[in-house]
């Protein structure tokens, strides 16, 4: 059964910042933050009115809420994010990198370098700098989880026609698993969420394919939802998930199961 599970209590203190935070899977996890206790939710993005009403959403659910408005491939914006962050709450606990950016499904020849820079800048170059800058943050305390929102395209590409994209999120676990190495004994735990075919408004857009279609070749026979993935999210970014580390989990209804 899909939707929202119980609150937990899981976050119950954390300072967290979601990028990307003002729809789909960012607005969701945020949300679940906010139900589970926590104690500020930072909600980044550049659409200003989508992340002030994710954050107004937070805030109604209890959470010391506020949106930034910001573009996370330039790293003076990330650097005020995390910058805001501190200065406000005092610390950073939790991250959820979740921003990304899916060409338009067509041939590899058919893409431009436009498009090339737009999905390498939002799902590496800009997973890199929110690293460069978080774990800075969370070093001081000798604490933190970071969660990255990876693909299941990153494993297996679901579909032609979406090249760029799967080898941007390759890049991203790679990038993932090298950082949870690097950082697990100082404390950091940064693991990746590899969400499957889940209705967001990025998925529409990208041309992935009639819905229904996609949905009856799913082990499960439905696409997913934000929220659930948002619970594997919350999940992993919690003490719940103490000792996992450079893990990809995939919430894909079995796809990479099949």
């Amino acid at each position: 059964m899909s939707g929202t599970l119980p609150a937990r209590m899981r976050m119950t203190g954390k300072v967290c910042l979601v990028t990307g935070g003002g729809s789909g899977i960012g607005r969701a996890t945020a949300l679940r933050m906010a139900s589970e206790g926590a104690d500020a939710i930072i909600v980044a993005g550049r659409r200003e009115a989508e992340i002030e009403a994710a954050a107004a959403a937070c805030r109604e659910l209890g959470a010391d809420a506020i949106s930034l408005k910001s573009d996370i491939t330039r790293e003076d914006d990330v650097a005020h994010l995390v910058r805001t962050a501190v200065e406000r709450c005092g610390r950073l606990d939790v991250a959820f990198n979740n921003a990304g950016f899916q060409e338009r499904r067509g041939p590899l020849e058919e893409q431009g370098m436009d498009i090339y820079d737009s999905v390498f800048d939002t799902n590496v170059r800009a997973l890199f700098l929110c690293l460069r800058h978080q774990l800075p943050a969370m070093l001081v305390q000798g604490r933190g989880s970071i969660v990255v929102n990876a693909s299941v395209s990153g494993v297996r590409n679901p579909n032609p026609g979406f090249s760029l994209y799967s080898a941007s999120k390759a890049a991203a676990i790679s990038l993932t698993r090298s950082a949870a190495m690097e950082n697990a004994p100082r404390g950091i735990r940064i693991n990746a969420i590899a969400p499957g075919r889940v209705v967001t408004d990025m998925m529409l857009r990208a041309g992935v394919g009639d819905v229904a279609t996609v949905a009856a070749g799913l082990p499960l026979r439905r696409m997913g939802t934000p929220e659930e993935v948002a619970e594997a999210v919350v999940w992993l970014s919690s003490d719940a998930s103490s000792y996992v580390v450079g893990h990809v989990l995939a919430a894909d209804g079995g796809f990479l199961a099949s």
